[in-house]
């Protein structure tokens, strides 16, 4: 699902508010999401899953094009693990 089709499916299951609206307060919880992973935190959404970051440190790479070593620098990635509810309702459906 993107998230034009969220959008589309939370507008027309909510009369009361229109695609515009619902863009709006989709992607305000996309960035206040995204700032809080920034500022190094984690966002928990009970019975659907956290977000975090995960730690990568410093490795050597290649490069695909020519088989040269490099460094690739340690950096931080989102990392989401998914909640109890969310978990069951997968394997079970």
């Amino acid at each position: 699902m993107t998230r034009t089709e969220l959008i589309q499916q939370l507008a027309s299951s909510h009369p009361q508010f229109t695609a515009k609206d619902v863009d709006l307060i989709v992607r305000t919880i996309q960035e206040a999401m995204s700032r809080a992973l920034a500022r190094g935190g984690r966002v928990e959404i009970r019975g659907f899953g956290s977000f975090s970051l995960n730690y990568r440190p410093v490795r050597n790479g290649r490069n695909p094009k020519n088989g040269a070593a490099v460094m690739v620098p340690a950096k931080y990635v989102p990392h989401f693990k998914p909640g109890k509810e969310l978990r069951e309702r997968v394997i079970s459906d």
